[in-house]
C-alpha cells in the first residue's frame, strides 16, 4: 500500500549532515515539504531529493522514463508522416 520511505526532521538532519533546527527552517520555509502528523514531522524521501536537486523526483524519474522512449516516438512520427 504505502512503499514510499519517510523520515523523520532528526533522520533527514543526519542524512544530509545539518543540524535538526536547520532542517525545521527549511520546513518552515517551505524548501522540504513535510507533513505534521499530531506533534512530529515526517518527510517523504522525493522531498528530500527535491531539496538537493531542485527537482520533484517523481517527474525527474519521468522525464528520464520519457527520454528513454523518444526515439520510439520520433519513429513513429517518421513513419506516419512517411503515410501521409
Amino acid at each position: 500500500m504505502f512503499d514510499q520511505q519517510v523520515y523523520t526532521p532528526e533522520q533527514t538532519a543526519k542524512l544530509l549532515q545539518l543540524s535538526k533546527n536547520t532542517i525545521y527552517e527549511l520546513i518552515s520555509r517551505g524548501e522540504i515539504v513535510a507533513k505534521k502528523i499530531g506533534k512530529v514531522y515526517r518527510i517523504p524521501a522525493s522531498s528530500i531529493y527535491f531539496a538537493l536537486t531542485g527537482l520533484d523526483y517523481d517527474l525527474y524519474q519521468a522525464e528520464q522514463k520519457d527520454l528513454k522512449n523518444l526515439p520510439k516516438v520520433e519513429e513513429e512520427i517518421v513513419k506516419a508522416r512517411a503515410g501521409l
